[in-house]
């Protein structure tokens, strides 16, 4: 127990270290912004309290609106991944979510593609769309979040490929 607690503080921690020191200062082309620490939220244990991963991923979030000066749009839209990522995993692995029986790391590449495309697409769109709140921008809007969204699932598939391995 007291393993699968550090293992999420040091995620939660390296995480935020990494966003702001290094991909928040990424801005190519002028659509291409990734998120990778979205991928607390992904790989939080898939049994564990609701609640509790509603008020970290607020806390995600605020934090990382702290450091951006972004105002809430982080933790509206980590809020948001967070409530919605049950019914995601239910119908994306349907009886073994039922049964606590999945992990993401030991997923089906194509079952984990898609658990990590949907949550991270309207992970951004709702971001980009705080940040904007205008709907005649809703081109610029879905122009940001396509392209930033590929790339912030392939940082996360590398991400999750690198630290599923089990060292012998």
């Amino acid at each position: 127990m007291s393993s699968s607690i550090f293992t999420n503080i040091l995620r939660f921690v390296l995480l935020i270290l990494l966003q702001v020191a290094i991909f928040n200062n990424i801005n190519f082309l002028g659509y291409i912004n990734p998120y990778p620490y979205v991928l607390f939220i992904l790989m939080f244990p898939i049994g564990d309290n609701r609640a509790l991963l509603i008020f970290l991923s607020f806390l995600l979030g605020l934090t990382l609106d702290m450091f951006s000066n972004s105002g809430g749009m982080h933790a509206a839209s980590c809020v948001t991944i967070a409530y919605l990522r049950p019914w995601i995993l239910q119908s994306i692995f349907g009886v073994a979510y039922e049964y606590n029986a999945i992990k993401v790391t030991k997923a089906d590449f194509g079952e984990r593609l898609l658990y990590v495309s949907i949550l991270v697409f309207t992970h951004h769109l709702i971001l980009f769309f705080v940040e904007s709140f205008n709907f005649s921008d809703i081109i610029y809007i879905l122009k940001k979040t396509f392209f930033s969204g590929i790339f912030s699932v392939l940082l996360c598939l590398i991400f999750i490929t690198l630290f599923s391995f089990k060292r012998k």
